[in-house]
């Protein structure tokens, strides 16, 4: 039969904890009341509370003030320039116009820088070693000759008086008909040795020239022994003479001699006065053209033309060609065997016009051209530009060369300097400065709060 629960025990089993707990274990026991707190001391930790959380506000604003400081007076990085220098230049090729007709050569002395030392030379020829015809060019062997055994002391200087026989006289029928130029040369008159060499260079009369060289030498085969051992004194190794008109074919010679024989002519200040006298009046002649019609034409100032037969047309010219240097470029040319005295004249004529247009002015910087920019790591840009034009003066494609410099960022402004380009071409040379177009415009504060990395202690 099963045990019956006794209700007691319960009470008994309650009665015997609560008697160990008051045997003295506190593990069970309330917590004592505590005393009632001082209004005083609670307003006192309440300011403490308050004051930590204020110190802590302002140190945490502090922080933030001084972030704020430091990042709208940092340094940022400097501006980044990129840029690319022009390309360097070069004009059309000059194309020079050499006569078409017979043999020819041409030597120019100035202007080396562009064209070089070599074209004081022979700078352009057409078969410059191969013989033709002097004609009448013949006439400023005789000249010079003549002057060397006779010499004038200046350009002012008449020289001695010459008589002229019946001999002298009758030379003027003698090339008469030969169909030369000639003369009127009357039996006793007279003329100064200058009035002489005028009369047969300018009007390029033959019985002049005759009459002259047997004054000074005494016979003709004095004067061409004479001429001859001129020639070889002078290097004119390719030229013959046997006579002092250019009327005998015989009287030979080459371009590159005759290049030669036009430096001497004109380096004698008579002969080269004359050459370029336009129009001579003679006393007892009566005025008279010049056979060298192009005198004037682009600088042209002799020296002597020369028409024989068959032969064709010659013209030993001499040139003081503007081109737009400091100074002109003196020009010494020859045709020999030109077709006629008209075509002659209008090839000579296109080639000084063609050394003319080989020089050219170059427009190398145009004002505001673009040539780089400046970046910033905070967006902004800004152009670099040519702060002006400029051109330079060169020969034919002469190279035009380029040079860029760069200078250190100052401020920053529009048209600060920042560099230069120069251009230059043989001796000409011209410097352009690099500027900014507008100014870079420093990081706006936003931007120096929010990019704290991009900010240089």
């Amino acid at each position: 039969m099963a045990a019956q629960h006794d209700p007691s025990d319960g009470v008994a089993q309650l009665t015997r904890i609560m008697s160990r707990a008051d045997d003295g274990n506190d593990d069970l026991r309330s917590p004592p009341p505590q005393p009632p707190v001082d209004p005083a001391v609670r307003r006192a930790r309440r300011r403490r509370r308050a004051l930590a959380v204020a110190v802590a506000f302002v140190a945490v604003l502090a922080m933030a003030g001084g972030y704020t400081g430091w990042a709208l007076n940092a340094a940022v990085a400097a501006p980044t320039a990129s840029l690319t220098p022009p390309n360097p230049l070069a004009a059309p090729t000059a194309e020079l116009a050499l006569p078409p007709d017979g043999v020819s050569a041409i030597s120019v002395a100035g202007g080396e820088q562009y064209l070089g030392a070599e074209a004081a030379g022979i700078w352009a020829s057409v078969s410059p070693d191969e013989q033709r015809t002097m004609a009448s060019i013949s006439k400023v062997i005789a000249a010079l000759v003549v002057l060397e055994r006779k010499p004038l002391a200046s350009t002012d200087d008449e020289g001695p008086t010459i008589t002229f026989s019946k001999s002298d006289h009758d030379l003027y029928d003698k090339y008469y008909v030969m169909n030369a130029t000639i003369a009127a040369m009357p039996t006793g008159s007279a003329m100064t040795e200058r009035e002489a060499l005028e009369t047969m260079l300018v009007i390029s009369a033959c019985n002049y020239a005759e009459a002259v060289t047997t004054w000074a030498f005494g016979s003709q085969s004095a004067f061409v022994w004479a001429a001859n051992r001129w020639l070889a004194a002078n290097g004119l190794t390719g030229t013959k003479l046997v006579e002092p008109t250019g009327i005998n074919p015989r009287n030979v010679s080459t371009p590159v001699d005759m290049i030669a024989l036009g430096r001497i002519a004109m380096a004698n200040p008579v002969v080269a006065q004359i050459v370029g006298t336009q129009t001579l009046d003679v006393p007892g002649l009566g005025p008279a053209a010049n056979t060298n019609n192009l005198l004037g034409t682009d600088g042209i100032r002799g020296i002597k033309t020369g028409t024989l037969g068959e032969d064709g047309t010659n013209l030993l010219y001499s040139a003081s060609l503007e081109v737009g240097l400091d100074q002109p470029l003196e020009v010494t040319g020859v045709v020999l065997g030109g077709f006629s005295r008209a075509t002659v004249g209008r090839d000579v004529v296109a080639l000084l016009e063609s050394i003319k247009a080989g020089f050219h002015t170059v427009q190398v910087a145009e004002k505001g051209r673009v040539l780089g920019r400046y970046t910033t790591e905070w967006g902004g840009s800004v152009r670099i530009v040519l702060a002006e034009s400029a051109s330079v003066f060169t020969w034919s494609d002469t190279p035009i060369e380029v040079a860029m410099e760069t200078t250190e960022l100052r401020t920053g402004q529009v048209g600060e300097q920042v560099g230069s380009v120069t251009w230059t071409a043989g001796d000409d040379t011209v410097t352009v400065p690099i500027v900014l177009d507008a100014t870079i415009e420093q990081p706006d504060a936003w931007w120096r709060l929010t990019h704290p990395g991009q900010l240089n202690p």
